[in-house]
């Protein structure tokens, strides 16, 4: 695979409603534009269609209007799948059918025994991956992560449930593809005062968001090592990025987050096997 190149998987929002609340970001008064919701999910796909990487699509399931935050629905580690196990009853079949798609396209896929939420929860930097629990994932699924990939698993507990999902308050920037050199932006206050410590041990060259550009969720954003695909709202980030050296794409990604998901959430990154020779 060319250098920066990434492969990710993406759902189209064809069954995208607010038709259950479980985050505060949900709010089922007001209709969804699914309309609206599907041209921005369209550009989201071009402008990584344009970066040169590689987007495959799994088929939507109707009844599953979640499904279209792919990040959630496994995780992929040097080619092995962690199947993830939704914590609530709502999206518990995306798991499932997150498991085929990459059964079916060849894949190493375990079968997870505690409750995950993907790329929500888990997010590879380098040679290790940062694992949230507080809200959605459990502690057990850090260690059984651990397992599998043979993997450092640092758990940092979120404690505001605004930021219900380690990738809605902080965003790898490099080393996302398990590249030696890493780099990551986050939101303090998301995280406990333990879990602060240990990001700064960790991270201490690390870019801090500040809240404005965070409640819009602009942390939930896709790093190819070079450009950041992120809301447009959050434009002290964005600005922050660039002193940094990196490119931004600012992405309108609005009526999806009506559901709690920005560009990440929508984003679920293989990282790699299988193909030697052929297909992504």
């Amino acid at each position: 695979m060319p250098a920066g190149h990434r492969h990710y998987l993406m759902c189209p929002p064809t069954h995208f409603t607010v038709s259950y609340e479980i985050n505060p970001w949900m709010d089922r008064s007001t209709p969804v534009d699914t309309a609206l919701a599907t041209a921005q999910w369209e550009r989201l796909r071009d402008t990584y269609l344009d970066l040169g990487h590689t987007v495959e699509t799994i088929e939507p399931v109707p009844g599953l209007p979640d499904m279209v935050y792919a990040a959630n629905g496994a995780t992929v580690v040097d080619g092995l799948v962690y199947s993830a196990r939704f914590t609530h009853p709502e999206r518990a079949a995306e798991g499932p059918a997150y498991l085929k798609w990459f059964a079916d396209h060849g894949y190493v896929t375990h079968l997870a025994e505690h409750v995950n939420e993907g790329e929500g929860d888990l997010l590879t930097v380098g040679g290790r991956v940062l694992a949230g629990t507080g809200f959605r994932t459990d502690r057990a699924a850090h260690a059984e992560a651990a397992a599998l990939w043979g993997r450092e698993v640092v758990t940092l507990d979120l404690v505001d449930p605004r930021f219900y999902h380690l990738d809605t308050a902080l965003v790898v920037l490099r080393g996302t593809d398990g590249a030696p050199d890493t780099d990551v932006a986050y939101y303090p206050p998301a995280f406990s005062p333990a879990a602060q410590e240990r990001l700064r041990d960790l991270y201490p060259d690390a870019l801090l968001a500040g809240e404005e550009d965070a409640v819009v969720l602009g942390l939930n954003a896709v790093s190819d090592g070079t450009h950041v695909v992120l809301n447009p709202r959050a434009t002290h980030l964005a600005g922050a990025l660039r002193e940094r050296g990196y490119e931004t794409l600012g992405v309108d990604t609005s009526e999806l987050l009506r559901g709690g998901g920005g560009a990440k959430c929508c984003t679920l990154t293989i990282r790699h096997a299988p193909d030697p020779d052929g297909a992504p």
